[in-house]
């Protein structure tokens, strides 16, 4: 069995380790974090991404995975690894229960969580996340570093650009578009195709504002409120909750 690492060490990487071990491809030889010290779910931290080179030729690792939820920082730790280490092998973790349908391909680094579906013809991209229960149908694409968070669903022929997320809940009907870094807020039903670079939520979605590549979109219980109806913003002000979070967004440093 193969020696590989888990880059990471939140609630996501313990994730992504339970899968490791249902696959029984590879064997978890420990994780590289931070921040973390001592041991993650039984697994020894061994250190950081900058002890990584020394690590690998110690252990004979012969790859890993990033194991973290926000795209544009597994964007960066990818990005890190492939200068600290040239040649690092990518590998891709998928749940047993995860349904893979026919023709579907599954990029290198991706994460395919449990309960997920990727019908025919669909194709995830590299160091994309479908999470819990999500569903990716028919002839859909997710561009490289996109994510699909649990239980959101799109229907066929769907395009997810590069570093898009779809939030909690979220659906997409068949055909649509959503642009690169544009993120889809929890519960929403998008019914027509969504620019780049915007957040957008409600039912019907609307563009709500711009959002800059990077900027965080994890951690706000608020973003779950968003399928509520389109004043939803408004309500929320009037219930003195900073509207900065409605969508799971918030600002640098406050992200989780």
């Amino acid at each position: 069995m193969t020696d590989i690492v888990v880059v990471g060490a939140s609630g996501h990487a313990e994730v992504v380790i339970d899968i490791l071990e249902r696959q029984g491809v590879y064997r978890i030889a420990g994780l590289i974090d931070r921040t973390a010290k001592g041991r993650v779910m039984g697994y020894q931290v061994l250190g950081t991404e900058s002890d990584l080179p020394g690590i690998v030729g110690e252990r004979e690792i012969a790859g890993g995975i990033v194991a973290i939820g926000d795209n544009w920082t597994r964007h960066r730790v990818v990005d890190a690894l492939n200068t600290l280490v040239p040649g690092f092998a990518f590998v891709t973790a998928i749940h047993p229960s995860a349904q893979i349908g026919r023709n579907a391909t599954i990029g290198r680094g991706s994460v395919v969580m449990a309960g997920a579906v990727i019908n025919p013809n669909a194709r995830v991209g590299a160091f994309c996340v479908v999470n819990t229960n999500a569903s990716l149908d028919h002839g859909s694409v997710m561009g490289d570093f996109s994510g699909l968070l649990p239980n959101a669903a799109t229907g066929g022929n769907v395009v997810i650009g590069a570093f898009a997320a779809v939030c909690q809940g979220a659906n997409i009907i068949h055909g649509v578009e959503i642009g690169e870094h544009t993120v889809i807020g929890a519960g929403a039903t998008v019914l027509e195709s969504m620019p780049p670079r915007v957040v957008a939520y409600g039912t019907p979605a609307r563009v709500i504002r711009a959002r800059q590549p990077g900027e965080p979109y994890l951690g706000s219980i608020v973003g779950r409120l968003s399928r509520a109806a389109p004043d939803v913003h408004v309500r929320l002000r009037e219930a003195g909750v900073d509207a900065r979070c409605r969508t799971g967004v918030l600002p640098h440093g406050e992200n989780q």
